[in-house]
C-alpha cells in the first residue's frame, strides 16, 4: 500500500515544471475564470488581465522564484492602479512568499515577506479605506498574518530540503567510504594470499629441488637414497597441494569449503624437521617456557621461519648448517635463523645484476608479516658469512 503511493510522489517529485504548470493553471481557472473570482461582481475585462498576470507566474515559482515574485509585483502594483475591486488571484502573491523562502536565498525570502506586507498593508489602504473604526485594521492584520504564515511554512520547506539535501549527502558520503573499505579490505586480503602464496609455493619448491638434487647423485650409488627422495617429494608437493587449497578456498562462493587450521609456533619443529630431511643440518633450539600467543602471530613467526629456511635453501650454497632459535621472553617472542654459508650476502645480485626474488619479496613479506602484529624484523648479512632473521613479535599485539 504504501509502495502504490510513493510511486506517484516520486514521479511527481521527478516532473516539478510540470507540478507547477498545473498548479498555476488550477490557480488561475479558480480565481480568475470562474464567476466568482471577485468579491464584488464585476466583469472586467482589468480584472481578467491582472487576475492572469498574477497567476501565470506561479509555472516557474520553483525553477525562478524571483524573477517570478517580482512578475507578480508588477501585476499587484497594476492591479491597484486599475482594478477598482480586491482580487481573489491576490492568493498567488502568498504563493509566491512561499516559494521565495522555500526555494530561493536567504535575502530574497526575507525580502519576500517585507514585500508581501506592505502590499498587504497598500492592499487594505485601496480596498477598505474606512480608518481605524471600520474593517481596516482587521484586514490588514489578516492579510499581514497571511503573509507571515505564508512566509513560516516555506522556511519550514527550507529546512525540510536541506535536511532531506544532507541526508542524501551522508548517504553518498557513506556509501562512498564502504566501496573505500571495500576496497582496502580487497588489497589487504590480496596482500595477505600474496605472502601466503609466496611462502607455500617457494618453501615447497625449495625442498622439492634439494631432494631432486640429493636423489639424482645418491640414486647413482643408493637406490633407496633415491627412492626416499622422491617419497620425499611426493610428500611435499601433497602437502603444498593441501596447503594451496585450503588458502584457494577462501576465493571460492558458497559453504561447502572445508578449512583446515592454520600453522602455528608447536608446528615449526616439524617444519625444521623436514627441511633436515631435505638435506640441509639445521638444528632448533628453544629457550623459556612457551607463553600465550594469539593466532595472528603464532601464524607470522610460523611463516617467518619457513621463509628463512627456504631462503638458506637457495642461498646458502651446499654443506652449509642452520640454527632455528625461538626465545619465549618475558614480553615477546623472539625469532632468529642464522646460517653460515654464503647467505644472501653473496646472491645480493644474480648472474644479470638483479636482486634476487628471496630479497625481493620473501624479506618484505616478513617483514610486514612482523608489523602487521606490531612486531619487528631485521635481515642482513652476518660477520664471518651467513645470513641471519632476527624477529621480535609481542605477546599482547592486537589490531
Amino acid at each position: 500500500m504504501d509502495g502504490a503511493l510513493d510511486d506517484p510522489i516520486d514521479r511527481l517529485r521527478r516532473t516539478p515544471v510540470a507540478v507547477d504548470a498545473a498548479l498555476a493553471a488550477a490557480v488561475w481557472f479558480c480565481t480568475v475564470l470562474l464567476p466568482s473570482s471577485t468579491f464584488y461582481w464585476q466583469d472586467s475585462a482589468a480584472a481578467f488581465v491582472v487576475g492572469t498576470l498574477l497567476t501565470v507566474p506561479l509555472a516557474w515559482r520553483r525553477r525562478a522564484p524571483v524573477p517570478a515574485a517580482a512578475a507578480v509585483v508588477a501585476a499587484g502594483l497594476l492591479e491597484l492602479l486599475v482594478v477598482p475591486n480586491f482580487l481573489v488571484a491576490n492568493v498567488a502573491a502568498l504563493v509566491m512568499v512561499y516559494a521565495l523562502a522555500a526555494y530561493s536565498t536567504r535575502w530574497a525570502a526575507q525580502a519576500g515577506l517585507a514585500v508581501g506586507l506592505v502590499g498587504g498593508g497598500l492592499a487594505a489602504l485601496r480596498y477598505w479605506p474606512g480608518g481605524v473604526a471600520s474593517s481596516l485594521v482587521p484586514i490588514a492584520g489578516a492579510i499581514g498574518v497571511s503573509v507571515v504564515a505564508a512566509w513560516a511554512l516555506g522556511t519550514l520547506r527550507r529546512a525540510r530540503v536541506q535536511q532531506l539535501a544532507a541526508l542524501a549527502e551522508r548517504a553518498q558520503l557513506l556509501e562512498l567510504e564502504r566501496d573505500q573499505e571495500m576496497r582496502l579490505a580487497a588489497t589487504t586480503e590480496r596482500a595477505r594470499i600474496a605472502r601466503e602464496l609466496h611462502d607455500v609455493v617457494a618453501h615447497s619448491l625449495s625442498v622439492v629441488i634439494a631432494q631432486a638434487d640429493g636423489g639424482r647423485y645418491a640414486g647413482k650409488a643408493d637406490p633407496t637414497a633415491a627412492t626416499d627422495a622422491l617419497e620425499a617429494i611426493a610428500a611435499t608437493g601433497r602437502q603444498a597441494l593441501t596447503d594451496m587449497r585450503s588458502l584457494l578456498g577462501v576465493l571460492r562462493e558458497g559453504g561447502g569449503e572445508e578449512y583446515a587450521p592454520q600453522p602455528d609456533v608447536a608446528a615449526i619443529p616439524a617444519l625444521v624437521e623436514d627441511v633436515r630431511a631435505s638435506g640441509l643440518d639445521v638444528d632448533l633450539i628453544v629457550e623459556g617456557e612457551p607463553r600465550p600467543l594469539a593466532a595472528g602471530p603464532q601464524l607470522a613467526a610460523y611463516r617467518i621461519v619457513q621463509e628463512s629456511l627456504t631462503n638458506v635453501l637457495k642461498h646458502a650454497g651446499p654443506a652449509s648448517r642452520a640454527w632455528v632459535r625461538l626465545q619465549w621472553r618475558p614480553d615477546a617472542l623472539e625469532l632468529s635463523v642464522l646460517d653460515d654459508g654464503r647467505g644472501a650476502s653473496a646472491a645480493l645480485l644474480s648472474a644479470d645484476g638483479a636482486p634476487p626474488d628471496g630479497d625481493g619479496q620473501g624479506l618484505r613479506g616478513m617483514r610486514e608479516r612482523a608489523q602487521l602484529h606490531r612486531g619487528r624484523l631485521e635481515a642482513g648479512p652476518r660477520h664471518g658469512g651467513g645470513f641471519g632473521v632476527h624477529a621480535a613479535l609481542p605477546y599482547g599485539a592486537r589490531r
